[in-house]
């Protein structure tokens, strides 16, 4: 069962240390889904240049599309579709609005994506964690939301030799337009495409002590962009010398 704590920041904090995955569940892609997704990015983002296909899928089939930089946008976006083939198992306050969602990165433009460099986890986490994070909330019936955080660990562990990152903050994209961050079917639900946020350690234990709004104020004053940069700074840097005084 899924433990849920208070943070600190007044936060609930959710747990599956001690739950047990759903059993294997063969899931093949919504073709209409697909469809209606990658739609959605060309109308919005620009033309998908590559699909990196799922062989074989557990609960739900996620495939993750790849739009190459452009002169608009200058940075590689890679965007899930299969996450909204279920709904997530949602608080009731929340089940009108929040049941579906797919997530996106946005990565440099010169980040290797061919498929030699991806059997390199330094160049796959991206990929990786999109498609684990996809899959989770229905292996474990939870849900993710904007302004979520996840990762972090006990203890931390980074995701990959070269990456300082240990987790992610789901929110939205400046960089990318608004009309694209959300979309409307003919059910009348709605997708939420949140962009994930790779974060520091310490950006994590800031935003479980003191809230959003003090992640978000260092976020901002280190002028973090939401393009990932594994060589940016700590906007949390941890203190140093006698009680932090140097």
């Amino acid at each position: 069962m899924t433990k849920i704590e208070k943070l600190p920041s007044g936060a609930p904090l959710m747990t599956y240390d001690d739950v047990a995955p759903k059993d294997f569940e063969f899931a093949f892609g919504n073709e209409k889904n697909i469809e209606v997704i990658s739609n959605h990015i060309e109308k919005h983002i620009g033309p998908i240049d590559q699909v990196f296909h799922e062989i074989i899928s557990d609960q739900v089939h996620i495939d993750v599309f790849w739009v190459k930089p452009s002169e608009t946008l200058p940075y590689n976006i890679l965007v899930t579709s299969g996450m909204s083939d279920r709904p997530m198992t949602t608080p009731e306050v929340f089940q009108d609005y929040f049941r579906y969602a797919e997530l996106f990165l946005l990565l440099p433009p010169d980040w290797p994506l061919d498929m030699e460099s991806l059997e390199n986890e330094d160049n796959y986490w991206p990929m990786r964690w999109l498609k684990q994070l996809a899959r989770f909330p229905h292996e474990y019936d939870t849900f993710f939301c904007i302004e979520h955080t996840v990762g972090g660990g006990d203890p931390p562990v980074n995701f990959s030799p070269n990456c300082p990152f240990c987790g992610f903050l789901f929110f939205v994209s400046p960089s990318l337009p608004d009309e694209f961050q959300t979309l409307q079917l003919e059910t009348g639900e709605t997708i939420h495409f949140y962009c994930l946020i790779p974060l520091y350690k310490e950006e994590i234990d800031l935003k479980n002590n003191k809230g959003l709004e003090a992640l978000l104020d260092r976020l901002e004053a280190a002028e973090v962009s939401d393009v990932i940069d594994i060589h940016r700074k700590n906007s949390c840097p941890k203190k140093k010398g006698f009680f932090g005084l140097w």
